[in-house]
Order: structure tokens, then sequence, then C-alpha cells
């Protein structure tokens, strides 16, 4: 299961790469900071929980991603009736 989510973060960080600022990248970043906390903190430091956080921030930062443009979408497409 992992490494079928971990090929899907990978490719919306490939496809999303060179539009700037997004929430993507913003997911990805909180979970690697989110990641090394409970790595630090937890009952011993283990890589795959900051890879697990890294992962599912990015996942997090897709669907916010998708969100904002289907909601842009339905926005002009209301815009133009």
């Amino acid at each position: 299961m992992w490494i079928s989510l971990s090929i899907i973060a990978v490719v919306l960080l490939i496809l999303f790469f060179s539009k700037g600022p997004n929430a993507i990248w913003g997911g990805l970043t909180v979970g690697l900071l989110v990641g090394i906390v409970m790595a630090i903190v937890g009952a011993g430091f283990n890589w795959f929980t900051i890879g697990k956080a890294t992962v599912i921030g990015t996942l997090v930062g897709g669907a916010a991603e998708v969100l904002g443009l289907v909601s842009d979408k339905l926005r002009t497409k209301k815009d133009s009736l």
C-alpha cells in the first residue's frame, strides 16, 4: 500500500514541480517536519516514520490542490452563465 501511495506522491510532485509554490510542496514540507519530530520524540528513531509522514503530507497537499482547481473551474463556469 505504501509503495502505491509513494508512487502517487512522486507523480504529483513531478507534475507540480514547475508551477511555483503550491499546496503539494507545502504538504511535503509540513509532512517532513512532522515526521522528523515524530521520529525524534518516538520510541526510537525510525526513517519509515519520516517517509510515511512526507507521503501523507504530499497527498493531503495534492487533495487541497485538486479541490482548489475544481473550485476555480466551478467559479468560472458559474460566472460564464
